[in-house]
Order: C-alpha cells, then structure tokens, then sequence
C-alpha cells in the first residue's frame, strides 16, 4: 500500500509539467487565413481569430469565433507561432 501511495504522489507531481510542455514544430506554420466576420451576435462579444494549429504532422486551420470575455474590461491576446528552440512554439490565446 505504502507503494501505492508513493507511486500516485509522484504522478501527481509529474502532471504540472506535463501541462506546461510545448511541442516545437520545425515546419514553418503558414500563412493565416484572411477570415471575415460576421456581425457581433451581441453587445460584449470580442472576435477571437483563428489561426494554425500543429496536429502531430501537419498544421490544421482553426476558424475564428465570436465569444465574451469572462470579465469586463479584458480583451483577447490572439494565439501566435513563436520562432524558439530551433522551431516554432504556440503561445496560445488567452484573456487579459
């Protein structure tokens, strides 16, 4: 038992790791594609653009979206690649 427990601990301290990895892509990610909205479904709606994503062997375009921010007065950060380690890196999308 006491194995047991030893063995899940350390799991768990593996999981934030695990969380913050980032995969380096040394494909170049294309082009974004030129996308254009919609009118806004409502008042507080921000759009959110789409962009690339790596999908193990090839980058698969997301399309953008309208959505609300969780609290008032944040705006979107959009995802971006970001030239690093001798590849490319998503910084992903997030409310600020």
């Amino acid at each position: 038992m006491k194995k047991f427990v030893l063995a899940a601990l350390l799991g768990l301290s593996l999981l934030p790791a695990a969380a913050i990895a980032q995969v380096v892509v040394r494909v170049a990610p294309p082009v974004a594609v030129v996308e254009h909205p919609g009118p806004r479904p409502g008042p507080g709606y921000e759009w959110i653009a789409g962009y690339h994503r790596w999908d193990g062997g090839r980058y698969v375009w997301v399309p953008g979206r309208y959505d609300r921010p969780p609290h008032a007065g944040q705006h979107w950060v959009a995802h971006r690649w970001v030239h690093r380690n001798g590849g490319y890196v998503l910084q992903e999308g997030h409310w600020r």
